[in-house]
Order: structure tokens, then C-alpha cells, then sequence
């Protein structure tokens, strides 16, 4: 099976990248996963900033509906959309300037990958940050 995100990729991100995370799909939803990796995300101290069409406030953080409507840098970009959307939400990660971007697990596009690696862009593909985190020690 291919990595798309080796240990040294993972680790600068989660350590070296920023601590503004953009999570896109996420909501008052407390049942999805979205919800739960942005609270561990929270408890590392990384401001999270929700990012679904409701533009709720999630977890104490503004919410706005799309990554270009944020009007402050995001450092990475965690998406929660399945993978037939992830491409597009990557290209946009892009055009918002953030430094990074990472695929939850079970979300892949290689195509999103390569694009998104040429635009010199670190990135992370079905991992999940949250179970990441904590092997960081």
C-alpha cells in the first residue's frame, strides 16, 4: 500500500506547520468524526476553525462555509469530505494560502496529492491526525 505521509511529513505538520487548522466538514455534529479529532486537536492546542456550509460555531470557534471566506491565515487544512470532494477542497487549500493539507482516513486522491505537492504544499493522505498526535511524545 502507498504512504501518503510518511513519519518526518506527519510529524512537521503536526509540530512544525502552524497551529491555525482549518477542519472542513465540521459541525455541532458530535457524533461525527469531524467533531471529535477537532476536540483532540483543541486539547494539543491548535486553534481549530470550523468550515461547513451551516457556519456554525463548533467547539467555541466562528465557523464560515467555505475555506475562502476565513479572514486570517490557516496554517493546515484538515478535511472531513469524502473523497469525490476532497480534490476540490485541496486546490482551494491551495488558493487560501495554507501550508499544508491533510485527508482524513478513508479519503484519497492522488491526483489532489500530486497537485497539491506541486504547489509546495506538505500533505497527508487516510491518516488522522488525532490518533497521530499523541505518538508524538
Amino acid at each position: 500500500m502507498t504512504s501518503y505521509g510518511d513519519e518526518a511529513t506527519v510529524r512537521g505538520i503536526l509540530t512544525g506547520t502552524g497551529d491555525t487548522w482549518a477542519v472542513v466538514g465540521l459541525s455541532n455534529n458530535t457524533s461525527r468524526a469531524a467533531y471529535g479529532v477537532a476536540r483532540v486537536l483543541q486539547k494539543y492546542g491548535k486553534r481549530i476553525v470550523p468550515v461547513h456550509p451551516k457556519a456554525e460555531t463548533v467547539l467555541g470557534e466562528q465557523g464560515y462555509a467555505s475555506l475562502a471566506e476565513i479572514p486570517f491565515p490557516v496554517d493546515v487544512v484538515d478535511v472531513f469530505v469524502n473523497s469525490a470532494l476532497a480534490g476540490e477542497v485541496a486546490d482551494q487549500a491551495v488558493a487560501a494560502g495554507a501550508k499544508a493539507v491533510w485527508f482524513q482516513l478513508g479519503v484519497v486522491d492522488e491526483a489532489a496529492y500530486g497537485r497539491t505537492r506541486t504547489a509546495g504544499l506538505a500533505m497527508v493522505m487516510d491518516k488522522c491526525p488525532a490518533i497521530e498526535i499523541p505518538l508524538l511524545g
